[in-house]
């Protein structure tokens, strides 16, 4: 999990699902998501969704909140429970990490193989993320050497 997950103002939230919810492989244009929601139920404007992600707006309607999350895919809770967001943003980075075919080729392939040898293998993951300094280590799929 990432610092800071499953905390923040309601902008902060928002503006997360913005930057990790990509399934064009882009972030959703404002206008996209005044349109998605205003399908999902409720009026929506481009302007009043920049509202609520830069902070300008925070006090939307239940109804609007219920639009914000079926948009996004994430469950209502997301924007005011803490411990839901966490669980959220977890899923959403795994989600992530997932769409790396790198990633999902080790995964799929250390699903047949035994509890103890897993174990290993996540360990030994550990340790080269520990001599690359975890927090500055390349992620999977970029290639920063040239």
């Amino acid at each position: 999990m990432t610092a800071g997950a499953g905390t923040g103002s309601l902008a902060q939230r928002i503006d997360k699902l913005f930057k990790t919810v990509k399934p064009k492989g882009r972030e959703f244009t404002y206008d996209e998501v005044a349109k998605g929601c205003e399908a999902i139920g409720g009026t929506f404007s481009k302007t009043y969704v920049w509202q609520l992600r830069s902070g300008l707006r925070e006090n939307p309607t239940k109804r609007h909140l219920e639009a914000l999350a079926a948009f996004f895919g994430v469950p209502v809770g997301y924007f005011f429970d803490d411990e839901a967001a966490a669980r959220i943003d977890e899923q959403i980075e795994l989600a992530i990490a997932l769409r790396d075919a790198s990633v999902r080729d080790i995964a799929l392939r250390t699903m047949s193989m035994d509890e103890a040898t897993r174990r290993s293998i996540a360990q030994i993951v550990r340790e080269v993320g520990n001599i690359r300094g975890a927090g500055g280590a390349e992620r999977p799929g970029d290639d920063t050497n040239g």
